[in-house]
């Protein structure tokens, strides 16, 4: 439990290397989810920064029996490091240590991982990251994965530094990666704009990686005027309902560069690099929506979309289905969840949840979540392709389309919306109106 720190970098490596399983526990969520995740993951030592203690304080009754807590840190609450005053600290750890370690040797099947955080079914899920059997015997080929030859590429002389949390996925695994690159890297603790902002100054920070979320909120800060951005990716999960972030950032000179994945996935599937044949073809104005898809599957990654019956759909960029894809470091499961983990892993592929579309050139793009979207009169409607029509509506500052139940239609779409400050507020029939002209365009189905 830490904020992004160079301890939690040397936990990435040092927790799984030494046989034991690493568990990064959210430190956004609850402190009832916490002590949920930390029960339900069995764990035996928790590594805290000194300002959760406080948190922990709160759950410790109710904490499994026998759970060691050690300090990784010197700062945070005195009251609470004396609460917990007979555990040890990381630092006289550190200096009793030999030089040398005899690391075990990595047992098949043996998970290193273990990811719990807040789901999407009320309670936090785990998910037992190891080598997938079932990934592993067919991810034997890179269905069209792309090397190119001129967009942006991560080497050893980029400066890095996260703005994905490090609970997260392990920051989507990019810390390992700048690591073995022995590329600089600058870990920023807690996210603050105008901090992320300094340090991208000071340090000249050239690779990150962000949901549109944080990037909305540094683009926003006066402080961005005076800064030199470098590249960034974003997640793709969100990223058609923040157009407006990916526009900014365009303006900003950023590189911007989209992904696609998931915590069971580890995370990423696909990257929306253009292929060399598109990066000449094209002007760079006309790329965008390219690299603002999901993009195209990494190698090792075998990636389909397909209807209800586990059929293809049609490569034509329209047709819709669910994604489900199969590599070899896929998660085998929930832990602890059966019935669960055989639904995820339904006739050998894992599904994703995720609906989109595929085009001629193998790029995907992600409509909706299998549980968001909506279906009304039969048909699927993508809450995303609405929220982001709204969002182009004059005065509308956010919005988020759900779902409600309609005696005659099954569902009906609902709008959400928070009108942007200082504007004059639009009409309910101003927005109805709004959404209506793309109808008549044919961009939504009537």
């Amino acid at each position: 439990m830490d904020w992004d720190s160079h301890r939690y970098l040397e936990c990435f490596f040092a927790v799984p290397m030494m046989g034991a399983v690493l568990h990064t526990v959210n430190v956004r969520i609850s402190p009832e989810q916490v002590l949920y995740t930390i029960n339900h993951a069995a764990d035996d030592v928790i590594l805290v920064n000194a300002e959760f203690l406080p948190l922990l304080e709160a759950i410790h009754a109710k904490i499994r029996p026998g759970v060691k807590l050690v300090l990784i840190n010197d700062g945070g609450c005195e009251a609470a490091k004396r609460r917990f005053h007979s555990q040890p600290s990381t630092r006289p750890m550190l200096g009793r240590a030999k030089p040398s370690f005899a690391f075990p040797d990595a047992r098949r099947g043996h998970p290193r991982d273990d990811l719990l955080h807040d789901g999407h079914h009320g309670t936090a899920e785990g998910r037992l990251l190891q080598p997938s059997p079932a990934g592993a015997a067919h991810a034997g080929r890179d269905r069209g994965a792309s090397r190119t030859r001129r967009t942006r590429r991560f080497t050893a002389r980029d400066v890095y530094m996260p703005i994905t949390p490090m609970f997260h996925v392990h920051a989507w695994g990019l810390p390992y990666v700048a690591t073995m690159l022995g590329v600089k890297q600058v870990y920023p603790g807690r996210y603050v704009p105008d901090t992320l902002l300094s340090l991208i100054d000071r340090e000249k920070v050239t690779f990150s990686h962000c949901v549109p979320t944080i990037l909305q909120m540094m683009l926003a800060s006066p402080a961005v005027a005076n800064v030199d951005l470098g590249a960034m990716e974003s997640d793709h999960r969100r990223l058609r309902a923040a157009a407006a972030a990916r526009r900014a950032a365009v303006d900003r000179g950023i590189d911007i560069i989209a992904g696609y994945g998931m915590s069971e996935t580890c995370p990423i599937l696909t990257l929306a690099h253009l292929t060399p044949q598109l990066f000449e073809a094209m002007p760079a104005a006309e790329s965008l929506p390219y690299r603002c898809k999901a993009g195209r599957p990494i190698p090792f990654v075998q990636l389909r979309i397909v209807d209800e019956a586990m059929n293809d759909v049609a490569h034509d960029g329209t047709s819709q289905g669910e994604i489900v894809v199969r590599s070899p470091w896929l998660t085998q499961g929930y832990l602890g969840e059966p019935a669960r983990s055989e639904e995820l892993w339904h006739g050998g592929w894992l599904h994703t949840g995720d609906i989109g579309t595929i085009d001629q050139h193998g790029y995907v793009k992600i409509v909706d979540r299998l549980k968001d979207v909506v279906k009304t009169g039969g048909e699927w409607v993508s809450s995303l392709d609405l929220e982001d029509i709204i969002l182009r509506a004059p005065g509308v500052g956010e919005v988020a389309v759900v779902g409600i139940p309609d005696d005659r239609w099954g569902e009906r779409p609902v709008a959400l919306v928070v009108v942007k400050p200082g504007v004059a507020s639009p009409t309910q029939d101003a927005i109805c109106q709004h959404v209506q002209d793309y109808v008549q365009r044919g961009v939504i189905s009537k």
